[in-house]
């Protein structure tokens, strides 16, 4: 795809928090910009930062996006539908997201990795129900951590970053050869464009080419909602 991103259809899940909310798995990424363009529905994404707590609205036609660091939870407020807009294809897909589970489970990477974990091969129900407890357990991390932002104590989200920090450090060097490959290999060959045509040459136009493709998998348990995702890398 171009620049080397990935993309995926997401409908949002409809299943209630403990706040009363709709919606998906709070998380934040390590090194990857996200976006939203919304198809359908209507809903909201929550975010969290060094600078604060916002609320963004979120219907057909909004398009929105934020920077690595921007812990986000999608709410859905009916019907809520959105394809994904991914920084660094395949990245995210290699760990590249941390949810905001309580403390006790960010400290321990053997205990984050099986809070986290779907289990492989479970049936439908056996899915659903450990995809939804860790929505729950990461709704209860980023409600502290927002808790705790609003009367200004910025040391729970700071200690967040560090622990997520160390949870993807061993993943770095194999994100590094992605990236090479991917987004990276993406401006390297605009580069390479944009020196032939300044040098009076057109040779890389005879390389075109188009590709298509289909889901090569539908209505996945993804962290915010039912995914449908293109093999595009």
């Amino acid at each position: 795809m171009p620049g080397g991103i990935g993309v995926s259809r997401l409908r949002v899940y409809d299943w209630p928090a403990a706040d009363g909310l709709r919606g998906g798995t709070p998380h934040i990424h390590l090194t990857c910009s996200e976006g939203y363009a919304v198809t359908g529905g209507r809903g909201a994404v929550q975010t969290l930062t060094a600078s604060g707590f916002e609320q963004t609205t979120l219907a057909p036609g909004s398009l929105v996006w934020f920077t690595p660091g921007t812990i986000h939870r999608l709410v859905n407020e009916g019907g809520l539908t959105i394809v994904v807009l991914m920084q660094n294809c395949g990245l995210p897909e290699a760990g590249d997201a941390v949810l905001t589970l309580p403390p006790r489970l960010l400290a321990d990477p053997a205990a984050y990795r099986a809070a986290v974990a779907l289990p492989q091969g479970g049936t439908e129900e056996e899915l659903e129900r450990a995809a939804r407890r860790r929505r729950d357990l990461a709704v209860e991390g980023f409600e502290a951590l927002r808790n705790a932002t609003e009367v200004g104590d910025p040391e729970p989200l700071a200690a967040f970053h560090r622990a997520a920090a160390a949870l993807v450090r061993p993943l770095v060097g194999a994100w590094r050869e992605r990236w090479r490959d991917g987004a990276a290999a993406a401006a390297a060959a605009t580069a390479a464009q944009l020196d032939e045509l300044d040098q009076g040459g057109a040779g890389h136009l005879t390389e075109a080419r188009v590709r298509a493709e289909q889901p090569s998998a539908h209505g996945r348990f993804g962290m915010c909602g039912r995914l449908d995702v293109y093999d595009i890398g």
